[in-house]
């Protein structure tokens, strides 16, 4: 997950660039989804990727648009639930 923010809540420079560049996301990046709050302050995006580093590069392609942007892993329900299910004590 992205946490994408945005300077002074101004996300016509970001919409700007989408629209004249697109996503701009590297090779190996697969964009789920985003969620934008309604005061335009933050951009929560789910993307998946094998290589932190395409991340890293992704960001690069966005300086200076006013933007910032925090990376958190994230493990699905699913997937989560396969890794814990051998320790439910079903009762």
């Amino acid at each position: 997950m992205i946490i994408e923010r945005f300077q002074d809540n101004d996300i016509l420079p970001i919409y700007q660039r989408l629209a004249s560049k697109g996503r701009m996301l590297p090779e190996g990046i697969k964009y789920i989804d985003s969620w934008i709050e309604p005061n335009f302050s933050r951009c929560f995006q789910l993307m998946e990727c094998n290589d932190l580093r395409l991340l890293q590069e992704w960001i690069l392609k966005w300086r200076g648009s006013g933007a910032t942007f925090e990376i958190i892993p994230v493990v699905s329900s699913k997937e989560t639930r396969e890794v814990i299910e051998p320790y439910i004590d079903p009762k």
